[in-house]
């Protein structure tokens, strides 16, 4: 399918135009960009809401976001889903996983989902994942959610493409919270604790928390306060913010992140789930955040799309790999270091020698 037959499906709304736009822009097929500009028109127009779900293996992401997307089809909202699957070290396709326990879904017409697998980008995972659900905002998908794989950098780089990030916890995830790094505990706007039907649960949830409540400053305010013997009420008073399924926003107008308990295989909880992403999306409008988000978002984008042109051009369209090759001897016995050839290339780049065609 030509590029102009892919962008005349996509007018019409055509699910196997969207497909082909997807694998052209995974592949980076010629004429790709041609395609995410016509879709960047588009944006920003439908009041899409993207939602980005991360969390540990096993924490069970695909059952929530199935679960997830009951509920907006219920709503009779469109969803579309990328699923960012592992690779199969065989094949280095997506082992789709994430499509398999979304069945339940996967035939609705209202649905689309795509799996990804994590080395099938080229130029950064992020930023294709990002382009691929600008795709399926411009289709008209009302919801768009974003799943990953797990919790390292790449994973975190994707949540944060999203304007609402959901981190899914369970309670066996550790040896209590401080076994989960820093940075994934700073990057969610909403915390589910899933599997909550499990003994240790509540414990958990609480441990988070206070571990939110330390990032804060108000370290036991979740805390319920405890009875003296005199009757009296003792501990830190929860009078000095509300509980973590009360009003999200702190009196200094900040957002105040919900802890939420679900089992996402009945349900339970999903629905309080959804009413605070609602909220959240409303925050965003209200304080002028998602519009600042969303600039930020677009330049961080600008940048990825310059170093993935400045990369392929370097790689493509100078004599890099061949004055590389020819210097491999003198790295390999020491005579020179890789730092020295990149300097090299470099120099000769800048200067249109012998690098360049």
């Amino acid at each position: 399918m030509t590029t102009d037959r892919i962008l005349e499906g996509l007018a019409r709304r055509e699910p196997a135009a969207l497909a082909r736009a997807i694998s052209l822009v995974e592949n980076q097929g010629d004429g790709f960009e041609r395609v995410l500009s016509r879709a960047h028109r588009l944006l920003g127009r439908g009041g899409t809401r993207r939602v980005g779900i991360t969390g540990p293996p096993g924490a069970g992401k695909s059952t929530l976001t199935e679960a997830l997307i009951q509920r907006f089809r219920a709503q009779r909202l469109s969803v579309g889903v990328v699923a960012v699957d592992p690779t199969s070290p065989f094949t280095g396709g997506a082992l789709l996983g994430d499509r398999i326990r979304m069945e339940s879904v996967s035939l609705d017409p209202g649905v689309f989902i795509r799996s990804m697998a994590t080395r099938g980008a080229q130029g950064g995972l992020a930023t294709t994942t990002e382009e691929i659900a600008d795709l399926l905002e411009a289709f008209g998908f009302e919801r768009v959610l974003v799943e990953t794989v797990g919790v390292g950098q790449t994973e975190l780089d994707i949540a944060r493409t999203a304007e609402t990030t959901v981190l899914v916890l369970v309670p066996e995830s550790g040896d209590g919270i401080q076994t989960l790094k820093a940075g994934i505990m700073e990057i969610a706007d909403l915390y589910v604790v899933n599997k909550s039907d499990r003994p240790g649960a509540d414990k958990f949830r609480q441990e988070v928390e206070v571990m939110l409540g330390i990032r804060r400053g108000n370290a036991f305010r979740h805390m319920a306060p405890h009875h003296r013997s005199d009757g009296r009420t003792g501990g830190r008073a929860d009078s000095t913010g509300p509980p973590s399924d009360g009003p999200p926003v702190q009196p200094s107008g900040r957002w105040e992140p919900p802890v939420l308990g679900t089992v996402a295989t009945t349900g339970v909880g999903v629905d309080e789930l959804t009413a605070a992403l609602d909220r959240h999306y409303a925050y965003l409008q209200a304080s002028g955040m998602m519009a600042e988000g969303r600039r930020r978002r677009l330049a961080a984008r600008t940048r990825a799309v310059l170093e993935r042109k400045l990369r392929r051009w370097l790689l493509e369209g100078t004599r890099v790999e061949e004055l590389l090759a020819s210097r491999l001897d003198e790295l390999a016995d020491g005579r020179r270091s890789p730092y020295d050839i990149a300097a090299e290339i470099l120099d000769q780049v800048k200067a249109g020698g012998s690098a360049t065609r």
